[in-house]
């Protein structure tokens, strides 16, 4: 199969990779990916992809996308990773209220119902104004956890 992305790495970038995988210096998979970028360089063993991928244990694919980071974002990017570019999820309840909650889930249901469900224990949180605003899916989250 021939390549679409060209790996050819300057004497700079062989240097870093070359440290960081005598060292052992990052992440694991900062290893993985500077062996990667060490052997599929074409001034260098130029090996296929699927050699690279049986000698460190990964499949075909991570070193094709390897290779197609390298070309296309440049090797700092491949090498060290790139932030995330939406931040992780923020926690809606905090602890109180999910002792509020799970103790309200413990109590007896409200006359005329066998027991609580999440959309009836949705509702009671914002009438008891444990919460704003709550979501069932919320509700199931956080009590599945627990």
């Amino acid at each position: 199969m021939k390549k679409i992305y060209i790996v050819r790495l300057s004497e700079q970038e062989r240097q870093v990779l070359l440290s960081v995988i005598r060292k052992f210096k990052g992440s694991s998979q900062k290893v993985r990916r500077a062996h990667i970028l060490i052997k599929a360089d074409v001034d260098g063993p130029n090996w296929n992809d699927q050699q690279i991928a049986d000698a460190f244990m990964c499949s075909r694919q991570s070193v094709e996308s390897v290779r197609k980071k390298f070309v296309t974002e440049g090797f700092e990017v491949t090498l060290n990773g790139k932030k995330r570019e939406t931040p992780p999820r923020v926690k809606i309840l905090d602890g109180d209220q999910e002792a509020a909650i799970i103790a309200l889930r413990l109590s007896d249901p409200p006359k005329g119902h066998n027991g609580w469900t999440l959309r009836l224990l949705a509702e009671k949180v914002v009438e008891l104004e444990i919460a704003p605003a709550v979501s069932h899916v919320t509700l199931h989250k956080m009590l599945k956890k627990n």
